[in-house]
């Protein structure tokens, strides 16, 4: 019998403050598929804010903090693209530009073990379908760093049209960024409320009763536009849909 692989859960530090139902959800899911999971006390954030800001020496020490905490691992799993693009492709270049080429090669090690969510699922697991029971109306917004940088491609879409009773609806013009981009949000925050109302637009178009994507920032960024204009609307991470079984409703 091949053995359960060793998961650490990556719970990303805005999940984890924010909304930190989505990494117990996330570990659920896991266990439920039959994985041995672990959760790493000292992990914290991935740098990425500081590194797409210019201040790559104060992203230094996340990176090391990374490698030490997720180092031991068969595998690193998140449930978020952005965040796992960070890591994947911005960690071992930090170390690189700091000359330090010890830490350089370990971060593309490590880098090399951690997956989205998505990815693990499909990729390592071989699965597309997990058991899970949603009877709802659903919409799902490809996130921007999860498509262009992380590469998930459409395997968050395969789980959801996989699951029981989900009723999944295209969501128009889906590749169009919802504004958030992190430091982006808050540096122009006129073109990025701009672009997440023109985001819900197109989310209440769909007559959806939940909106899903794979990373929580632009889940909340979407999401506020749709409580202050009074939408029904509401949102879920993917792990959290596929977290539910039929036993469960």
């Amino acid at each position: 019998m091949t053995a359960a692989p060793h998961v650490a859960i990556f719970a990303t530090c805005i999940a984890d403050t924010m909304k930190p139902s989505i990494p117990v959800a996330t570990v659920h899911l896991l266990e439920r598929l039959g994985c041995r999971v672990s959760y790493p006390d000292r992990q914290t954030c991935c740098g990425q804010i500081m590194t797409n800001t210019g201040y790559f020496d104060e992203a230094i020490p996340t990176v090391r903090n990374y490698v030490e905490s997720f180092g031991d691992y068969d595998y690193i799993v998140g449930p978020s693209g952005s965040c796992v693009g960070s890591v994947r492709h911005q960690h071992e270049m930090l170390a690189r530009e700091a000359g330090d080429e010890g830490l350089a090669k370990e971060a593309a090690a490590v880098a090399g073990r951690t997956y989205e969510l998505s990815e693990f699922i499909v990729d390592v697991l071989g699965l597309t379908d997990v058991g899970a029971y949603f009877p709802h109306r659903v919409t799902y917004h490809p996130t921007c760093h999860s498509v262009r940088v992380a590469h998930v491609g459409d395997r968050p879409i395969r789980l959801l049209t996989a699951v029981k009773g989900i009723e999944y609806v295209e969501l128009p013009k889906s590749e169009q960024c919802c504004g958030f981009g992190g430091t982006f949000s808050i540096k122009n925050p006129d073109v990025s409320i701009a672009m997440a109302t023109d985001k819900a637009a197109n989310v209440k178009s769909t007559n959806a009763e939940y909106l899903v994507m794979g990373d929580y920032a632009c889940l909340m960024n979407v999401g506020g536009i749709l409580h202050r204009e009074g939408s029904p609307i509401k949102t879920i991470h993917l792990a959290e849909i596929l977290e539910h079984t039929e036993k469960e409703q």
